[in-house]
C-alpha cells in the first residue's frame, strides 16, 4: 500500500515538473531573436469593439517569447485611463491593450484625447519613453490623429513604429469613400474623401521622419477586405511614405483576410512580430 502511494506521489511530482518546465519555456523571453527593450507596444481596437479583439495578437507575441507583460488600459467616456496590470521596471517589451468604453465615436478630438491620456499614463505611471502603435480599422484613426496632434510633443512617449491593419484612410465602402477611386503613381487617390483630406496634415509632423510604418490589408478576391477597399488602405502610402523613416505594405488573401478576421490571422501575427521586435 505504501509503495502504491509512493508511486502515485512520484507520478504527480513528475507531471508537475513537466507542467512547470512547459510554463517556464512558454514564459521565457527570447532575447536571441527579439530586441530586449523597455519600449511599450500599444494596441487600439476597431469601431464597436474592445480590447478583447487585440488579445489574439498579444498572446501570439507572448507565445513567441517577445514579452511576459500584457496590461489593459481602460479608457472611460470622459477620457480617464485605468490600468489593469503592472509594467515593472525590468519588464521587457510590455504590451498595452487599449479599451475604449466609448467605442462608437470616431471624432478626432475625442480619439486624440483618449490616446494622449493613455500615453500620458504610460509616461507618468511606468516611465515609458518610447512606444510602438498598432491599430485595427478605427484604431488606425486613433493612431493617425495622435501622430498629427501629439507626435511632436516631447513630453509624451515618442512613436518609433506603427502597424496599420485594415485602415480606411480614404473612407469606407458604401459610406464616405468616393466611388470608382484609383491610385495615382504616387499613391494619392484620384478622389479624396473628407477623411483623407483631414489626414493630409500628417505630412507636416516634424517627427514623422523618425517613424517606421507597416501597412497590412486584406483582399478577399474583390480588391477589398469586404469592408474597406484596397485603394483606401493603400492610400496611407501617399500620406506618410515621402517623409517617414520607412514604409512597407503587405497584402493578405484568403478567408482570414476579411476585415474583422485580420486581427486573428496567424500570418498577420508573424509579419507584425517580425516588424516590431525581431533583431
Amino acid at each position: 500500500m505504501a509503495i502504491k502511494k509512493l508511486s502515485i506521489l512520484l507520478g504527480m511530482l513528475f507531471i508537475g515538473g513537466i507542467i512547470l518546465a512547459y510554463n517556464s519555456v512558454q514564459n521565457k523571453i527570447n532575447t536571441t531573436t527579439y530586441h530586449h527593450a523597455k519600449r511599450a507596444t500599444v494596441f487600439f481596437h476597431r469601431y464597436g469593439s474592445s480590447s478583447n479583439a487585440e488579445r489574439h495578437m498579444a498572446q501570439a507575441a507572448k507565445r513567441a517569447g517577445v514579452t511576459k507583460t500584457i496590461v489593459e488600459a481602460d479608457v472611460s467616456e470622459n477620457g480617464k485611463v485605468t490600468f489593469h496590470g503592472i509594467v515593472k521596471k525590468d519588464d521587457i517589451n510590455p504590451i498595452i491593450l487599449v479599451n475604449y468604453r466609448n467605442n462608437r465615436d470616431g471624432n478626432e478630438a475625442k480619439l486624440t484625447r483618449y490616446s494622449k491620456n493613455v500615453m500620458l499614463g504610460l509616461k507618468k505611471r511606468y516611465g515609458i519613453s518610447e512606444v510602438n502603435l498598432v491599430g485595427h480599422s478605427m484604431g488606425n484613426m486613433s493612431i493617425m490623429y495622435y501622430i498629427i496632434n501629439e507626435a511632436d510633443n516631447l513630453r509624451l512617449p515618442q512613436v518609433v513604429k506603427v502597424v496599420d491593419i485594415a485602415g480606411h484612410f480614404n473612407g469606407i465602402k458604401g459610406m464616405n469613400e468616393p466611388a470608382n477611386v484609383q491610385l495615382n503613381k504616387d499613391g494619392t487617390p484620384t478622389k479624396k474623401s473628407a477623411t483623407y483630406q483631414s489626414l493630409e496634415r500628417i505630412r507636416q509632423v516634424k517627427n514623422l521622419d523618425k517613424i517606421q510604418f507597416l501597412n497590412l490589408y486584406g483582399d478577399i478576391n474583390n480588391q477589398s477586405d469586404g469592408r474597406v477597399s484596397n485603394t483606401s488602405s493603400q492610400s496611407l502610402r501617399s500620406l506618410v511614405s515621402e517623409k517617414a523613416k520607412s514604409y512597407r505594405e503587405v497584402k493578405f488573401t484568403g478567408k482570414k483576410a476579411q476585415h474583422s478576421q485580420l486581427h486573428e490571422n496567424s500570418q498577420v501575427d508573424r509579419v507584425l512580430i517580425e516588424f516590431l521586435w525581431k533583431k
